[in-house]
């Protein structure tokens, strides 16, 4: 399940602190803030996702992530892999490669985690 570009924002806040209450979400925010019924609204949709929960302290919540960042972003990308590249991740790599302006150097330490994971899978 993914989340909105909002809700992504406020995750990544939330990743950050790796707890807060909603007056520490709101002080991440650029100016102009948004409303705290816009965050609380955001924060409700991300845990009926199952996204992130919280702990009451008297009437103040605090908000914790169910999910790692890096468990979202392998999600977002094996998503986005198989919808613009036919599943393919050699056609990914290929794209990747090719399409961006990558040095050299850059190039050379891909190759070295590619031969690293070659090695591991033998």
């Amino acid at each position: 399940m993914n989340l909105s570009k909002s809700e992504e924002q406020l995750m990544n806040y939330l990743w950050k602190l790796k707890k807060a209450f909603m007056k520490d979400l709101l002080t991440e925010f650029p100016e102009p803030k948004p409303a705290t019924t816009t965050v609380a609204t955001l924060l409700k949709r991300m845990k009926d996702k199952g996204f992130v929960d919280y702990k009451l302290f008297g009437n103040s919540r605090e908000y914790y992530p169910l999910v790692r960042k890096s468990e979202y972003f392998s999600l977002h990308l094996k998503g986005l892999i198989k919808d613009f590249f036919n599943d393919s991740s050699t056609q990914f790599a290929s794209f990747f490669t090719n399409e961006t302006d990558l040095s050299t150097e850059e190039l050379e330490d891909l190759k070295k985690m590619i031969d690293e994971q070659i090695k591991k899978k033998q």
